[in-house]
């Protein structure tokens, strides 16, 4: 059950009409991203050949069920104009986009990359991979990477911080002196060290900015438990004998929340501008994972074809705003001086 604060806190959200329809386009577009392969991939949803129905979006399939001579998978941009495959009876439902991010189409006139046209939308790169479908998976990797990011981080933030102002005395002066002297190691030399030795992979990132990310909230929630410790709740709970973890967790926890709801959706925005920023300087997800980071190198390589950047720049530019404008919305929400107003 909700409480009278929370459901007009969330009434107040939802008549912030610029955050509550960011947040609706967000969500949308993320979960259509999760199904990229179905909406954006060179591989057919649907196949037919011999009689026989084919789901290569989703299974693996070998060149010989096709007529083919090996087990390697099966081409299927030749399948596409093959006259012999055709002959067999074979028909393709290609999905709304049929490109792959990782495919190179040196078949198309000129050198890459190849600008707009009606068969790529949004032209080519460099190495003659469709941007669109980059720009598609380049969002899911950003968004998972951010909502992972600020997941964890909040576990932390939350842990961490709690146990520092609800013990508070030499618990929280040692943590607090250990953390300054870890949010002082420069973050850029700990990502190459890091991933020089454990590879620049999805999950070695997250783990490096995970470990710093936690940082700005654990300040929040120390300030936030500092203040509960002494509230009269707290206090009888003690005498009652109940345990530090159930007064931690359910008694001062839902009471401190305020500072973790506002914070998430700009810890968002951070980790989408981290990544980005890793890949633009070659210290993030190694090549060729389509990212908006190695996008905006691949612009700032070839200049002479500005669509290349100018995609990757309005991607991320309106992603970032729309986080912003939902991360605004819920910090106006959560403001006790408008739920004062509105009473």
């Amino acid at each position: 059950m909700l409480s009278p604060i929370t459901k007009s806190r969330l009434r107040r959200f939802r008549s912030i009409k610029r955050a509550w329809w960011s947040l609706w386009i967000l969500a949308i577009a993320y979960a259509l991203s999760i199904f990229a392969e179905q909406i954006c991939n060179d591989h057919p949803l649907v196949m037919g050949y011999e009689g026989h129905v084919y789901f290569p979006s989703v299974h693996f399939y070998p060149s010989t069920d096709f007529g083919g001579k090996y087990g390697t998978e099966a081409d299927y941009l030749a399948l596409r104009t093959d006259p012999e495959f055709k002959a067999h009876g074979g028909w393709m439902l290609l999905p709304p986009i049929p490109h792959s991010p990782l495919h190179s189409y040196l078949d198309l006139s000129g050198n890459p990359p190849q600008p707009p046209s009606w068969q790529h939308w949004l032209g080519t790169d460099g190495a003659a991979r469709d941007i669109l479908a980059r720009l598609i998976y380049g969002f899911r990797i950003c968004m998972t990477f951010a909502l992972a990011l600020a997941a964890a981080s909040t576990v932390l933030g939350i842990l961490i911080g709690g146990i520092q102002g609800y013990f508070a005395g030499w618990i929280d002066l040692t943590a607090q002196r250990l953390i300054e002297i870890w949010s002082a190691l420069p973050f850029l030399y700990v990502v190459i060290l890091i991933g020089s030795i454990y590879g620049q992979t999805f999950g070695v990132l997250l783990l490096i900015l995970v470990i710093f990310e936690w940082i700005a909230l654990s300040y929040y929630m120390r300030g936030e438990f500092y203040k509960l410790r002494e509230q009269q709740y707290v206090l009888a709970a003690r005498a009652l004998g109940a345990s530090h973890t159930r007064i931690l967790f359910l008694q001062m926890l839902p009471n401190a929340m305020t500072p973790v709801i506002t914070l998430l959706p700009f810890m968002v925005v951070a980790g989408i501008s981290s990544l980005t920023a890793l890949d633009f300087l070659g210290f993030g997800l190694q090549p060729p994972t389509p990212s908006w980071g190695e996008m905006l190198q691949e612009g700032l390589q070839n200049l002479q074809a500005p669509w290349v950047s100018a995609s990757a720049i309005g991607a991320l530019f309106v992603t970032l705003m729309l986080a912003t404008f939902v991360g605004e919305g819920v910090r106006e929400a959560f403001d006790p001086k408008s739920h004062q107003r509105l009473q």
